[in-house]
């Protein structure tokens, strides 16, 4: 099996857990699999080197800097597993079997990265590839950095582009969990979790895999997320599915845009909840909500919205906070969906300044990590659908 393993800056935080770690790739190596190796730098030293530079600095200076983290963790681990017989070689921006490269906007050369990790896989039988995460090398031959999380994003790019069986995550957490356990009691290990669900958590706060890396996940590569004290690089932990998909869908049926209005609304505790639960013990599904400082917006099928109507005003009359309930019928939704659209600055713009152009108003506008819903009215639901695909 060829897996790609990536050992977060925690995991490689000690000479103790250094240890660990080249332990549980020469175990792998021992049962006859081919293993590349992603290392971030060791424990905070990116973020330390960062914090001592209170001076300017040119973008290649402060890459070269904060390269050094990185650097230290490859040679360290590199050495750890010479120790036990590994034959193995550390491999930084510059190396002559170095895969990863960015063009001259600073973004990922494919076409050049795929061709070298293609080349590097096919020496997997001979030497364990201890990697720089994070880093590049760019066009003039300079270092250059993949950003926050960079490391994941090189060893799932790199799993992708070696034709790798899996890519593990080596980090801090016991895989995905249910909960923050350092907050909340009985937190457990989720065993498997869509590509779709972990991105809409990392993008809310979830540190388990960067965000930009899960976008090189495709339906053949397996990614596993496992604790560094777990020992096994090729079992446990939580297995994340699936592979991203662009969408675009556009709701067939119209939908009806219920707003209640009042004082504050934003700040009554647990005024939402008593809103939609009135709609859901009354079997009225939502399709989206939208809240203000002063308003909460629910839209629902038509065909109900006269019940929902009802269900709202007697929740407005029976609390002080709320003021009005208001309902604007034949309301059309295009719904874009795509694992890369947060990678994508001024994404907004690209919906909005072409239906601007058409002369087509936006009812509402939903976003989420992964998606975006436009609202219009339903005589515009056409022409908005075919805007939006030629612009995605």
């Amino acid at each position: 099996m060829r897996v790609v393993a990536k050992f977060g800056g925690t995991s490689l935080g000690s000479g103790d857990r250094i240890n660990r770690a080249a332990d549980s790739i020469a175990d792998a190596v021992a049962q006859g699999n081919e293993i590349a190796v992603v290392a971030s730098a060791m424990g905070n030293t990116t973020d330390e080197l960062l914090e001592e530079i209170e001076f300017d600095v040119e973008g290649s200076d402060r890459a070269e800097i904060v390269s050094m983290g990185e650097r230290t963790s490859v040679r360290m681990l590199k050495a750890a597993l010479a120790a036990r017989g590994v034959e193995a070689v550390f491999l930084e921006p510059g190396s002559e079997r170095w895969p990863v490269f960015t063009d001259g906007r600073g973004e990922v050369d494919v076409e050049r990265t795929r061709e070298a990790a293609a080349e590097l896989a096919a020496e997997l039988d001979d030497v364990v590839p201890v990697i720089t995460g994070f880093l590049a090398e760019g066009p003039d031959g300079g270092v250059t950095t993949l950003g926050r999380g960079g490391s994941d994003t090189t060893a799932v790019m790199l799993g992708n582009y070696m034709d790798a069986d899996e890519v593990v995550i080596v980090t801090d957490v016991e895989g995905v969990m249910t909960g923050d356990p350092h907050v909340v009691e009985g937190a457990r290990n989720v065993a498997e979790i869509s590509v779709d669900e972990l991105r809409n958590l990392s993008f809310r706060g979830a540190e388990v895999v960067a965000p930009s890396a899960l976008s090189y996940k495709d339906g053949d590569l397996d990614v596993r997320v496992v604790h560094y004290q777990h020992g096994d690089l090729l079992a446990g932990g939580t297995d994340v599915v699936g592979e991203f998909e662009n969408l675009i869908d556009m709701r067939e049926k119209p939908l009806a845009c219920l707003t209640v209005a009042g004082r504050a609304i934003r700040n009554r505790p647990g005024i939402l909840q008593e809103l939609s639960t009135a709609l859901g013990d009354s079997d009225i599904n939502v399709d989206a909500v939208a809240s203000g400082m002063d308003s909460v917006t629910f839209y629902v099928d038509q065909d109900v919205a006269e019940r929902a109507e009802n269900i709202l005003h007697q929740e407005v009359i029976s609390v002080d906070s709320l003021s009005s309930v208001t309902v604007n019928d034949d309301v059309a939704v295009v719904r874009v969906m795509g694992g890369k659209l947060p990678n994508q600055p001024g994404v907004i713009r690209n919906f909005v300044d072409p239906l601007s152009d058409a002369g087509i108003n936006i009812h509402d506008l939903i976003t989420s990590a992964t998606s975006v819903a436009v609202f219009v009215a339903w005589d515009d639901r056409e022409e908005t659908l075919k805007i939006i695909q030629e612009e995605f």
